[in-house]
């Protein structure tokens, strides 16, 4: 098994910035990670325009989500500001009451109860004074408008209620959905059989936590073993199959003497909960999961691939190899055939990390529609350890497709410490290979 082709070239900049002079390869498959494929095989370039384009050049999500905040606070006082202008200039035949109307209605699903009540007494009180300064507040007309403004104020306060009890059982359905995806998808230990270990899930959508992204891991007396997948769909459904992946994984783990063997068992898990399950997910649904298993007193690594994006190699020197499987498989649960699993074995030296993702990374774009290549952003580069590895590359994908993302994305390090390593390294978070100036 030979090492992918390690870079010689000297690297510099920030691994925030756009990575105009890293060259990535990639095998061509749409959504599928750059870097040298294979066993030691340079692949050619991927199609899919440059690796580590710049990032979206539009304003953030989140400042663009504050400044939207903002000027909805001031609407409310605007629209009573405005009206009192709009009054005292327009003919008497005109009427700034819609805008008086408007005020406590744009103030209530948005403002707390004491604002609206306030923002409602500033229109009728508007309405009061701009009538009595002009000595028409006993005439028809205005009495309907002081009468249509408090309708307003009053219906005001009922949908302030309406949307505070909505608010309420809405932050109580996210902890519920928080609490069960913690427990289906427990946060692994840092370190377990002598190996670091960091994780991520990264939602889509802000305050989202229930998605179809899985990790694990798990000390077995046939080495550490993990699994990252992604399960088809959404929402409880994908949650259910979570738990259903998690469960076989951590049971078969344990048992099975092959990593085929632990993979088999979790296509015969979904076998069993496909039969209890009728309509489109009983046809449709499927899994893509890759497992791998770190030996104990060995320096390789052995993988399973069944349908999904291939994990990335990291060398202590920055150089990097993308894992693809030497036979394509399907994912699980897809009853299209049976084939018998053949597992791919790699070097794993001291010092090196073993990078797993969703496709929620490799499929991330930019404003231009350019997939994100997380083996060109990454060759050249040195982490302290995984979780700094973790820091920086969800950082960058935010970065790549300016907080637009559109899928959930659940990431998965893990290093073997070289010897003399201390456990924990507190050291920067990226260093630039070849670089003499160390780097924030």
């Amino acid at each position: 098994m030979g090492m992918a082709e390690k870079g010689r070239g000297r690297v510099t900049g920030s691994f925030g910035l756009p990575g105009r002079g890293l060259s990535g390869s990639g095998r061509g498959r749409s959504g599928s990670p750059g870097g040298s494929a294979g066993r030691g095989k340079p692949g050619s370039s991927a199609g899919r325009g440059k690796p580590g384009g710049s990032a979206g050049r539009g304003k953030p999500v989140v400042a663009q989500n504050r400044g939207t905040r903002r000027f909805v606070r001031l609407l409310p006082v605007l629209l009573i500001g405005g009206g009192l202008l709009f009054d005292s200039l327009a003919p008497p035949n005109f009427t700034a009451v819609p805008l008086f109307v408007a005020a406590p209605l744009i103030a209530a699903p948005f403002f707390s109860l004491a604002s609206t009540i306030r923002t409602g007494v500033a229109s009728v009180l508007s309405v009061i004074a701009m009538r009595l300064s002009d000595g028409t507040s006993t005439q028809v007309v205005p009495v309907i408008e002081m009468i249509t403004v408090l309708t307003a104020a009053a219906l005001a306060l009922v949908i302030n209620g309406v949307v505070r009890r909505s608010n309420e059982q809405l932050a109580s359905a996210r902890v519920i959905a928080e609490t069960a995806m913690r427990a289906v998808l427990p946060t692994p230990a840092e370190r377990i059989g002598g190996l670091q270990v960091a994780a991520r899930y990264e939602a889509a959508q802000a305050d989202e936590f229930v998605g179809g992204d899985l990790f694990a891991v798990a000390d077995t007396p046939y080495g550490v073993r993990l699994v990252v997948g992604d399960v088809r769909g959404k929402g409880l459904d994908a949650v259910e199959a979570v738990a259903v992946i998690i469960g076989a994984f951590r049971e078969a783990a344990e048992q099975e003497r092959s990593l085929e063997g632990v993979a088999q068992r979790l296509e015969r898990a979904l076998a069993r909960e496909g039969t209890r399950r009728y309509g489109l997910d009983a046809m449709e649904g499927f899994i893509t999961a890759v497992l791998a298993e770190i030996p104990p007193g060995s320096a390789s690594l052995r993988l399973v691939n069944r349908g999904h994006p291939e994990p990335i190699l990291l060398h202590a020197d920055g150089a990097l190899e993308v894992l693809a499987p030497s036979v394509p498989a399907m994912p699980l649960g897809m009853d299209l055939g049976v084939w018998p699993d053949r597992s791919d074995e790699w070097e794993m030296p001291p010092g090196s990390t073993l990078l797993a993702f969703t496709d929620g990374l490799s499929e991330a774009r930019d404003a231009h529609g350019v997939f994100y290549d997380p083996a060109a952003r990454l060759r050249g580069r040195i982490f302290p350890g995984p979780e700094e590895l973790l820091s920086a590359l969800t950082d960058d994908v935010r970065l790549h497709t300016g907080g637009r993302s559109t899928d959930d994305m659940a990431l998965l390090a893990v290093s073997r410490p070289a010897e003399g390593q201390p456990p924990r390294r507190t050291t920067v978070k990226i260093v630039g290979r070849g670089d003499d100036t160390v780097r924030n």
